[in-house]
């Protein structure tokens, strides 16, 4: 079943990018979305809810996490096929983009009812840019995996000729540089960018192994995007 315009249904699911740091970056219609929306669906509805008392949006929050997407996705997609206009965001960036979202929007089409998303703010984007590294054609891994399938991963991206985009937690960022020298070579290129929008943002490039070594003498904090080059 698809989208029609001579459909009856009056819902429709909004897929709303929210700021990575900087409370700036909303973009109005995001604003105009979240204040006419029936409920706002939230990653966590305390950290969403700074963001919302900042542009005065008082509406119905339900939250839509990691933990219960897989018991709530049906119950908020019958809701928007009776009618309700259902707004979701997450707690930074753009929802789908390594949070929830994906699974929503996926039953959502499935239903035949309409889905929309608002351009916005998401991480790898400007990381990518300001890297130097190439642009033109990328991969984007989102995070690694954490154990199961973690080398075989590595082996794969190892040859791998587009940029690659990963995301990191600080605590895991040395462990996975060391990693990616050994699969990828101690002079390929690569860019760490941390903390992007915010007070203290660093964007530091060099190779993984000069990264390494600096990260290990300087434990980051934040969030992270790690920019590899490919293979030449």
């Amino acid at each position: 079943m698809t989208e029609s315009s001579e459909s009856t249904v009056t819902g429709r699911l909004y897929l709303v990018p929210t700021p990575i740091g900087n409370l700036g970056d909303m973009t109005y219609r995001a604003v105009a979305v979240l204040k006419g929306a029936d409920l706002i669906l939230c990653e966590d509805t305390r950290t969403s809810g700074v963001l919302l008392k900042h542009y005065e949006i008082q509406r119905p929050l339900a939250a839509y996490h990691l933990h219960n997407e897989h018991a709530l996705t049906e119950k908020f997609a019958q809701q928007i096929a009776d009618g309700r206009t259902i707004a979701l965001i997450t707690d930074a960036g753009t929802p789908g983009i390594s949070d929830p979202g994906f699974l929503l929007a996926r039953a959502c089409r499935r239903m035949g009812l309409p889905v929309e998303c608002l351009p916005g703010a998401t991480a790898f984007v400007p990381a990518l840019v300001q890297s130097g590294l190439p642009a033109t054609s990328f991969v984007f891994e989102g995070f690694l995996p954490v154990k199961k399938g973690r080398q075989t991963a590595m082996q794969q991206l190892a040859q791998e000729t587009r940029t690659i985009v990963l995301y990191e937690s600080p605590h895991r960022l040395v462990k996975t540089l060391t990693e990616l020298v050994t699969h990828f070579g101690a002079d390929r290129a690569a860019c760490v960018c941390r903390e992007l929008t915010k007070k203290f943002e660093d964007t530091r490039a060099g190779t993984l192994t000069e990264l390494a070594a600096h990260y290990e003498a300087h434990p980051p904090k934040g969030e992270i995007v790690l920019v590899v080059g490919g293979v030449a």
